[in-house]
This record gives structure tokens, C-alpha cells and sequence, in this order.
């Protein structure tokens, strides 16, 4: 075949091998199926660890799990937890009937048609948790103060009157008493193995809502200088604690309970994540003692005091931290141990008078019938030392 007639037949048959060519490439470019499947390279193992098992493969050789078999550690869900303590926290009302002036008495004679007095009704809600089959029910004392009439609602639906055991004022603490079969019991954990960073959980009666929860963890522990109690210990949390919430429960991640939710800074301050519950230590001794005596027996001075300016000093012009005495309660022992009105106290056995409430507090811990040593300034005359008798607090119900 001569050279000539190859070229004619390359020329014809080149534009429809190009067409061809040009029809598999976009065969394939919309179905890559249609490729062969490539077999997998076979590496064979070095002979010198050709006779190690399978499982002597170090881990670095074996492929990676999918992404699908993979799994964070770490809680998803707190629902174990409230199903362990939620049945235990209750739903506390409060009633009381107020009498209350409605004419003013300088105007009592030109109205002598009205009733100078008339009859209200005030209620409350807060909650509780049930410490023991027997119905003892921990809750804040500003919950059931004054009050005449205490119902008990448990989260079954079930509900109770309730009786007052006894109260603890310093430490904000009540406890209440109600007679129903078949209890359940909250489990009691332990304040003093708490971390910052704990994950806790506030359980309680929120806004008349009914139970709540709220999530949150533990930001501080041992606050005190409040003001919302003379003993103050608190484990401070962000979980919200809302009004009602007041008495409920604080519970770690494994349902136990931690704390006594008591208070939470003002909102309308424009604070946030701040709220404070009493140890459940704390709260152990303290009904231990109201179920055994009806009440928790603290020293008392029978002083009214009150703090000093930031900038008070003494006759020689040095600061002076402490407390002064303005007045003196029925029953105490101030008069006798040579104290008197204007006197300031510096320190309480050795130790200094940083405000009211560390001085009071101070007392407070004494066992009645010791006694506290005082060092005391007495404006104009000098320093002095002397011996305070402790008493009793009187009962405040």
C-alpha cells in the first residue's frame, strides 16, 4: 500500500477516533463507575516481623475508626439526676391573717362609720426537701416566718399540713414536719467535697410555677458577708434561683444534695448568676439539733451594736475597726460586765471586730454560759478589758 493512500485513510478515520475518544472521556466524567475497580497494593510485612501476630501490630499501623463510631466523654443529660432527688423537693404555702389599721387614727373620729381596723390575708410559696422517711422537711426560715398555716405539696400530687418543728434565725434554716406514707428521701451528699466548676442543679417551686430545674455550676464556696443571715457559709452558683426557688434543693450531677437554696442577688441591679445555698453539712447539724430539742441553742451578747465609719480613728489618731454599742437588750449581761452606751469593741478573744455581723457571728458560736473576753474603747477614757457573759438567744419563731 503505498504512502499516499495511508495518509487519505488516517485523514478520514482521525476526525471519528478524536469523536470517539472524546464520547468515553464524558462517559466516564458522568459515570465513574465505569471504571475497572483498582485492586488494593499489597505490602508484604518486613521478614523480620513476618511472625508477629495480628494483634502485635503496633497501633499507628491500624486504620482509624469511622467518624461516626466516635464518642465525646462526658455528661448529655442530667435527667438520671432529677429523677434521684426531684421527688424529694416539695412545694411549701404559707398563710397568715394580718390586722392592719385602715383609718388613720387622727382621722379614726370623722369617719366613725368605717372600721378602724380591718382582716387581710397574706401567702406564700417556697419549697422544701424531705431529709427522712419520718416527714422532716428542711426550708429557709424567711419562708416560714410569721406564718400561721403551712401546707406541704409533693410532687405526686399528694399534700399535707405541716407542722413547724423549729427554727434556726442565724442560719436561716427551718424545719417542718408532715405525716404521709411512703416518702421519698433525697439523697445527701457532701458540701465539703464540693470544687469550683462542679456541675450543680437547682430544684424548687419557681415563680408559683410548679417544679423547676435550672442548671448551673458551683463558682465559690465559704461566702459569707451577705447579709442575708448572722451565720453565713455559702456555696455560690450561677444555676438560676428564682423567687419560690427559695428552701429547694441543690444538687450535684448525681442527684445528691449539696445545699439549701436560700437567695440570689438583686436582678434589679443587673446581676446575674449570683445565687447562694446553705451546705447541706451545715444543714445536717443544724436539724439534727431542732429534731432532738426544737430548737439550735447560740450564744448571745444582748448587745445592740453598729459598725464604725471607714475612717474612724482613737484619740491618738490611729483607725480603729470595731463595733459600737448603742443599746442594750432585756436579758443580757452588757451592764454588769462594765460595758456602756458608746463604747466601742475591738476585739472578741484576742481576735479583731471586722463588722456587726463578724461580731455577732462570733457570739453566735459561743455555747451559752461561757463567756467572751472584750477589748473596748470607751470614747475619752482609754482601753479596757473585760468579760462578757454569753446567754442564750431568745426564741424567735
Amino acid at each position: 500500500m503505498s504512502l499516499n493512500r495511508l495518509s487519505r485513510i488516517a485523514a478520514y478515520l482521525s476526525p471519528w477516533i478524536a469523536l470517539g475518544l472524546a464520547a468515553a472521556l464524558a462517559a466516564v466524567y458522568l459515570n465513574p463507575a465505569l471504571l475497572p475497580a483498582r485492586p488494593a497494593a499489597s505490602v508484604p510485612p518486613p521478614a523480620a516481623e513476618s511472625s508477629r501476630s495480628p494483634a502485635a501490630v503496633a497501633p499507628a499501623m491500624l486504620p482509624a475508626p469511622p467518624a461516626a463510631a466516635v464518642r465525646t466523654a462526658g455528661v448529655a443529660s442530667y435527667a438520671d439526676a432529677v429523677a434521684r432527688g426531684a421527688p424529694a423537693v416539695v412545694n411549701v404555702s404559707t398563710r397568715r391573717v394580718v390586722v392592719e389599721r385602715q383609718v388613720p387614727e387622727q382621722l379614726a373620729p370623722f369617719f366613725p362609720d368605717l372600721p378602724e381596723f380591718r382582716r387581710r390575708a397574706e401567702s406564700s410559696l417556697g419549697s422544701g426537701v424531705i431529709l427522712d422517711r419520718q416527714g422532716h422537711i428542711a426550708t429557709n426560715f424567711h419562708v416560714v416566718k410569721g406564718m400561721q398555716e403551712i401546707v406541704v405539696q409533693l410532687l405526686d400530687g399528694r399534700s399535707a399540713p405541716a407542722q413547724l418543728v423549729g427554727t434556726d434565725p442565724d442560719t436561716d434554716l427551718a424545719i417542718l414536719k408532715i405525716d404521709l406514707p411512703n416518702l421519698p428521701v433525697m439523697p445527701l451528699g457532701r458540701s465539703d467535697q464540693l470544687r469550683i466548676g462542679d456541675v450543680v442543679l437547682a430544684i424548687g417551686n419557681s415563680e408559683g410555677l410548679g417544679q423547676t430545674v435550672t442548671q448551673g455550676i458551683v463558682s465559690a464556696t465559704g461566702r459569707s458577708q451577705v447579709g442575708v443571715a448572722l451565720l453565713e457559709n455559702f456555696i455560690q452558683t450561677d444555676a438560676a434561683i428564682n423567687p419560690g426557688n427559695s428552701g429547694g434543693a441543690l444538687v450535684t450531677a448525681a442527684g445528691e444534695l449539696v445545699g439549701i437554696n436560700t437567695a440570689v442577688l438583686s436582678h434589679e441591679q443587673g446581676i446575674e448568676g449570683i445565687g447562694f445555698a446553705i451546705p447541706v453539712n451545715l444543714v445536717k447539724g443544724v436539724a439534727a439539733e431542732i429534731e432532738a430539742k426544737g430548737r439550735v441553742q447560740r450564744g448571745w451578747s444582748g448587745l445592740l451594736v453598729r459598725g464604725l465609719p471607714a475612717n474612724a480613728t482613737d484619740s491618738h489618731g490611729e483607725h480603729v475597726d470595731g463595733v459600737q454599742i448603742v443599746g442594750f437588750y432585756t436579758g443580757g449581761r452588757g451592764p454588769a460586765a462594765g460595758l456602756a452606751v458608746g463604747d466601742v469593741i475591738t476585739t472578741v478573744d484576742a481576735e479583731a471586730v471586722t463588722s456587726v455581723q463578724d461580731f455577732l457571728g462570733r457570739l453566735a458560736r459561743k455555747a451559752p454560759g461561757s463567756s467572751a473576753r472584750l477589748d473596748v474603747i470607751r470614747p475619752g477614757q482609754g482601753r479596757f478589758r473585760t468579760e462578757l457573759p454569753v446567754v442564750a438567744r431568745p426564741l424567735e419563731r
